[in-house]
């Protein structure tokens, strides 16, 4: 092959090559352009192979040009390289003078705290712990429970209606129905879980919030009985130094019934926003499980007697850590929550 068809040949790579690297969209894009080119296997190396075809006198001449391409393709590559690892060292740099970030810590949300610690006190008092489903049929969530279909709790404005006859559950007393359904008295359960109301989002309010359910059946429980059990929860859980109201009330599944209220202690009575100034905390309704429920599922109403009684553990979380507004259990802030960490 004759001199001036390779030099041609080492030209036309140089040309060729140059172009690839000036068109590399980063640093690996160059490495690879310098093993195609320069490399051992290259195509620089490919030309070089045939001097042996080429006179004892011809040969430097190729391999002086060789050398030249070879030197200018890989300045290319340096200086290419050198940009960009200048483009990859912009941008903000780490101060070092800066205060460390502590790591986040994983904790239990206040609710749950709160709903395990009345599930350990109830527990004491020979309650078990069970869990019932938050999609119920409307017999479970309304008719079992001698609420009527025409009554304003089952109205749109208050339940969830997911498909005919199917509701998210506006409380956890179903689960009443359903533990009754399939054990016979004694009873006596605690049913925590959530529920859902078309409630204002406001600060004692929320549209789904965690609930308790309490149920006790026997022969002979009296409503005395409930009173009693009521205020051992309240002075083991708020202290003894914590007041405890019984007001009269109506509640379709229970008579007679009550409301349960807990002198504030964010206020110590003296009356804020979250008890709405009255000095009281409501935390459940209750009373004495009506003879029809029992009719429902299945017990003698002239036999057995019990008592029921549904709180709400977000609104105890206020009492117990003095917070001014329910939102804040429900926010995801973690500034906030991180306290319970």
């Amino acid at each position: 092959m004759a001199v001036d068809e390779l030099i041609g040949l080492l030209k036309a790579l140089e040309t060729v090559g140059a172009s690839a690297m000036r068109a590399a969209s980063g640093a690996e894009a160059l490495e690879a352009l310098r093993t195609e080119y320069l490399g051992r296997k290259g195509r620089i190396t490919a030309i070089l192979r045939r001097l042996g075809e080429l006179s004892a006198e011809e040969k430097p001449v190729v391999g002086a040009e060789a050398n030249r391409v070879k030197a200018a393709l890989d300045a290319l590559l340096t200086e290419r390289e050198t940009a960009f690892a200048g483009t990859a060292n912009e941008g903000p740099r780490v101060d070092l003078t800066l205060p460390g970030r502590a790591r986040w810590r994983g904790g239990v949300h206040p609710v749950t705290l709160v709903i395990d610690e009345i599930c350990d006190i109830f527990r004491d008092l020979g309650f078990s712990r069970v869990a019932g489903p938050e999609v119920e049929t409307v017999d479970y969530n309304f008719s079992k429970l001698n609420t009527p279909l025409d009554h304003p709790a089952a109205d749109m404005h208050d339940t969830f209606y997911l498909q005919d006859g199917v509701v998210l559950r506006t409380h956890t007393s179903p689960a009443q129905a359903h533990v009754m359904e399939h054990f016979q008295p004694p009873v006596r359960v605690v049913v925590p879980g959530m529920v859902y109301r078309r409630d204002p989002y406001d600060a004692s309010h929320a549209p789904a919030f965690a609930q308790l359910e309490g149920l006790a059946v026997d022969e002979g429980i009296t409503f005395a009985d409930f009173k009693a059990t009521i205020s051992e929860f309240v002075r083991r859980f708020f202290g003894a130094d914590a007041k405890t109201r019984f007001r009269p009330s109506f509640f379709p599944f229970t008579e007679p019934s009550a409301e349960v209220d807990v002198s504030c202690r964010i206020c110590a009575g003296a009356g804020c926003s979250a008890c709405k100034h009255t000095g009281w905390m409501e935390i459940m309704g209750s009373g004495m499980v009506h003879p029809n429920v029992f009719e429902a599922v299945g017990y003698d109403p002239e036999k057995y007697t019990g008592y029921a009684f549904g709180m709400g553990p977000g609104r105890i979380a206020l009492q117990r850590y003095k917070l001014p507004d329910i939102r804040l259990l429900y926010e995801g802030d973690m500034r906030f929550l991180g306290q319970f960490a």
